[in-house]
């Protein structure tokens, strides 16, 4: 599992009064945003992320973090193409040719892996089946 990283501070929001002044308010991230965010670094694709694609990923989720505060198509179109990139469905993942396996798969082909090994060994010299055709 790969290691989760905090998420920067949320952009603050620009808001102007009645009389034209400016001020920037902090926002804090949304529930579901925090969610996904843990959810996806806990997704077994978190181990193909590169440190360099936490950028794109801190952008997705302003992205995310926007459409769970005022859902839109304009928003939902925009999270499909960027998560793209990262394998965050499975038709995604095969695009890529990543394949998420299963615990028990990979100790089935681990065993096949080494039950191979043992099969392929050299019999010692005076074990050797062959001996027997010329005694």
């Amino acid at each position: 599992m790969a290691i989760v990283p905090d998420l920067p501070k949320r952009p603050s929001r620009v808001e102007v009064d009645a009389e034209g002044n400016e001020r920037h308010v902090d926002i804090d991230w949304h529930e579901e945003t925090l969610q996904w965010w843990a959810d996806m670094w806990a997704s077994p694709m978190a181990a193909e992320y590169h440190s360099s694609d936490r950028h794109a990923l801190f952008l997705l989720a302003v992205l995310v973090d926007d459409f769970w505060r005022e859902p839109s198509t304009k928003l939902a179109s925009e999270i499909r193409l960027q998560r793209v990139a990262f394998g965050l469905t499975p038709y995604d993942r095969r695009r890529l040719e990543w394949t998420i396996e299963t615990t028990e798969e990979a100790k089935d082909r681990g065993q096949s892996r080494r039950n191979a090994a043992q099969a392929n060994e050299q019999p010692k010299p005076d074990e050797d089946p062959r001996l027997v055709l010329v005694s």
